[in-house]
């Protein structure tokens, strides 16, 4: 049976590997946490200082994820998404949380002052949006809300839906 892959992106704190995770176990789908599989491989290409984090070795990452792409049914979770084929994905949700509530998760995440204020800023301007606008087809990219538990279920149901429907249309 052919199975789409689902990205998953957003400002880190957003709620991607919640749902992702629940995602996962609700549809059968494999999940991917990309910042878990350059931990595990050690796909790094330096370090940066400044926000003292690893730097992603993205041409790694796409040769990584290669072969289960191709095979179909994975949802990836990462807050990046202008590195991944454009082929890879038969759906993007970006999720999107009210700011306030964005700063108090990644303050309990312990982010210092400057990564704090960057993410926040980053989601004000739909910084990642307008990447996976920009990365994918308009139709293909949709947002969803990511503030409380309820948003979650109704993420999840939207996307099961979704998941369900596409299966139908592929099946011959």
């Amino acid at each position: 049976m052919l199975l789409p892959n689902i990205l998953l992106t957003g400002t880190p704190g957003v709620g991607k590997t919640t749902l992702g995770k629940e995602l996962a176990t609700r549809s059968g789908l494999k999940y991917v946490n990309v910042g878990d599989l350059a931990r595990e491989g050690q796909l790094y290409d330096g370090y940066d200082e400044e926000y003292d984090c690893p730097i992603l070795d993205e041409d790694r990452v796409v040769d990584e994820l290669e072969n289960q792409m191709s095979e179909g049914g994975v949802i990836v979770d990462y807050h990046g998404c202008d590195f991944f084929p454009e082929r890879w994905f038969h759906i993007v949700f970006v999720l999107k949380t009210d700011n306030s509530i964005l700063y108090k998760r990644l303050e309990t995440r312990g982010y210092n002052e400057k990564k704090l204020k960057d993410n926040v800023q980053c989601e004000i301007f739909q910084v990642l949006y307008e990447e996976a606008l920009a990365s994918y087809k308009e139709e293909i990219v949709h947002q969803l809300p990511s503030n409380k538990p309820e948003d979650l279920e109704n993420n999840i149901s939207q996307i099961l839906k979704w998941i369900e429907q596409w299966v139908k249309d592929h099946s011959s």
